[in-house]
């Protein structure tokens, strides 16, 4: 029997199951958009119930337009959006609340107070994280604080936390005590688990000091495993199939661009940026705005960590400026409307939607459009929605080279931005080093197919998935020197318009 490996990819935006062939090709793939909740300004939220619904339906019309069924598949990985939280009743399995995504601001009070008397890197040395509303620590907080009885359902054991690969995996392995086949198994990552600021980088564990300052019951917690391991096996959807690999977004992209050595970098471009460097297996601490964090755990190999510059807004600023402000039918015609014109006329696009995150954490930071003149048009806010991602990446690679201490020669890309060719010459051009894609760009979900299938023996060793990496597209920078240093102070000097907008 032909086998493949699977990958669920549940996004900010959008849910996705791929299945992938031994030499990492995409045979079969189905996604599925979900609804974006907006309380209030500033609030984000996804309804978990219609995310599962989502992935049922994506795995089945994925085994179906390959003709497979759970069987042909050796094994299925996950990745997620990290940090947005979910909180349920193990009996019931009903959400206590939507699920507060990792854009949501609401807990800006909570990092105000925490960041009162020691600052903003209070417990940076601990979790490799400054106090940011980012993180899934505070919003669950925020739920037991905030939900009327779930702190003291929390305390009594009733529900159960988790990021959304928390709670996908106890979904696909029984949910509720009351289904068939339940109880759901209750666990997550080293990656995930580093983003919730109540994990010990060192210990890899829950700590204790973390838990009392957020005032988190240890019991909703799950248990923190490898991100490539059989947690159990599923049933219903994927009934009979092993769950064994788990990897945050990000964590999944670098690890789907094979950056197995240490200095090895990719950068994600989806509804936000994410810039992640292999350090190896000793934590690398940020003197330059960059998280340290988990990069992935092999089985009970030692766990690898990584630096990552954390951008909020990239692809999202194309769709606000698709769904918002009408200016173009759909996303992949921003290019067509830039390429209208020479260059961005002078305007600078800071899309500080909620706060400013690497290098900055700035909370108080909202956007702004600078450089506005008569001149401009609607070709010039176009290319200056694409630049505002470039600039943003070059303000990230500036503080990795400096962390780090070896400057990157290239730039490994993945995500859906990457096929606008407009933006990768220009995000070569600002960085002056060649940016390459890779033959698959689904970089995200085949990383997740890579770590299950390794715990499973679909692929036996790193070096079998370093051998189906091949480039697709290369940029070279072409832009001189002087003009893009001119151009890159005219940026920086635009972000600091965006600072202190909120009291």
């Amino acid at each position: 029997m032909t086998r493949y490996v699977g990958a669920l990819d549940q996004g900010t935006t959008s849910t996705r199951f791929i299945v992938f062939d031994h030499d990492g090709g995409v045979v079969s793939v189905a996604q599925r958009e979900h609804g974006q909740i907006y309380p209030r300004p500033g609030w984000v939220e996804h309804d978990p119930a219609e995310i599962w619904a989502s992935v049922q339906d994506v795995i089945e019309q994925a085994l179906a337009k390959a003709g497979l069924v759970p069987r042909n598949l050796a094994a299925v990985g996950i990745t997620n959006q990290r940090e947005t939280t979910v909180l349920w009743d193990r009996r019931t399995g009903r959400p206590v609340h939507n699920a507060l995504v990792w854009q949501d601001t609401r807990t800006a009070d909570i990092i105000g107070e925490l960041a009162r008397e020691e600052g903003q890197d209070r417990f940076r040395s601990k979790v490799g994280l400054p106090l940011a509303t980012y993180f899934s620590g505070p919003k669950l907080r925020w739920l037991l604080e905030n939900i009327p009885g779930a702190r003291e359902r929390a305390e009594a054991g009733d529900l159960l936390f988790g990021n959304i690969d928390t709670w996908l995996i106890w979904q696909l392995t029984g949910g509720a005590t009351g289904r068939s086949g339940g109880p759901g198994i209750h666990v997550t990552d080293v990656s995930n688990a580093s983003r919730t600021m109540l994990m010990n980088l060192r210990t890899l564990d829950w700590d204790p000091d973390m838990l009392a300052a957020m005032n988190v019951p240890a019991a909703v917690l799950p248990a923190i495993r490898s991100s490539s391991q059989v947690y159990g096996e599923a049933r219903g959807v994927l009934a009979g199939v092993p769950i064994a690999g788990d990897l945050g977004d990000q964590q999944a992209a670098l690890f789907g661009q094979t950056c197995f050595s240490a200095g090895e970098a990719k950068n994600t471009y989806g509804t936000g940026c994410f810039m992640l460097m292999n350090t190896g297996t000793e934590p690398v601490a940020s003197r330059s705005g960059l998280l340290t964090t988990l990069a992935y755990r092999i089985g009970d190999q030692p766990a690898v960590y990584a630096l990552e510059g954390s951008i909020a807004i990239a692809g999202a600023l194309v769709q606000w400026l698709r769904d918002n402000v009408g200016l173009i039918p759909d996303s992949p015609s921003i290019e067509a409307l830039a390429r209208t014109v020479e260059d961005n006329g002078g305007v600078y696009f800071v899309p500080a939607f909620a706060g400013l995150f690497a290098p900055y954490w700035r909370p108080d930071a909202r956007g702004v459009i600078a450089g506005l003149t008569g001149y401009v048009t609607k070709g010039h806010i176009a290319r200056a929605v694409l630049e505002a991602t470039a600039w943003q990446t070059r303000e990230v690679l500036d503080a990795m080279n400096a962390d780090s201490g070896v400057p990157l020669r290239s730039l490994k890309v993945d995500g859906g931005m990457v096929h606008d060719e407009l933006l990768m010459q220009f995000q070569a051009d600002v960085l002056g080093v060649p940016v390459v894609r890779p033959r698959v760009a689904e970089t995200t979900a085949l990383g997740a197919a890579y770590a299950a299938g390794l715990a499973v023996g679909f692929w036996s060793e790193i070096d079998d998935l370093r051998a189906n990496w091949a480039s697709d597209r290369e940029w070279l920078p072409a832009m001189d020197p002087a003009t893009r240093e001119k151009e890159y102070r005219l940026w920086k000097k635009a972000v600091t318009r965006t600072f202190d907008w909120i009291d």
